[in-house]
């Protein structure tokens, strides 16, 4: 399944808590969370560049995530990103967050008969 453009509308709105759910399996460069989030989704999510590292790094900024300088399985060199403390209490409000809104579009969406 491609990505439409309502796809990725509303992927911007939980590209965080993506990012932050694929990085509580353990630390990944750049490319990896990508590529982690496209193999799960069966790529129902494809996240482009243009939005992954601009959010890695805000999100580094905010001290939800930490970076360090390592080697990628291709043996260059990545910036490999973790979770921090944090990042793991942004990822369980978010999650929440997200959960309760999703209930809520379902009632409206989705109604039972």
């Amino acid at each position: 399944m491609a990505a439409t453009e309502s796809t990725k509308d509303r992927l911007h709105g939980t590209l965080d808590a993506l990012v932050l759910k694929t990085l509580s399996w353990g630390p990944r460069h750049g490319y990896a969370v990508a590529r982690w989030l496209e193999d799960t989704t069966q790529n129902a999510i494809q996240i482009e560049e243009g939005s992954l590292y601009p959010a890695l790094y805000r999100m580094e900024r905010k001290g939800w995530i930490e970076a360090e300088w390592g080697t990628s399985e291709l043996g260059r060199k990545a910036k490999f990103y973790k979770l921090t403390t944090r990042g793991k209490r942004q990822l369980k409000l978010e999650t929440t967050e997200w959960a309760e809104f999703a209930q809520a579009v379902s009632v409206v969406l989705v109604p039972t008969a």
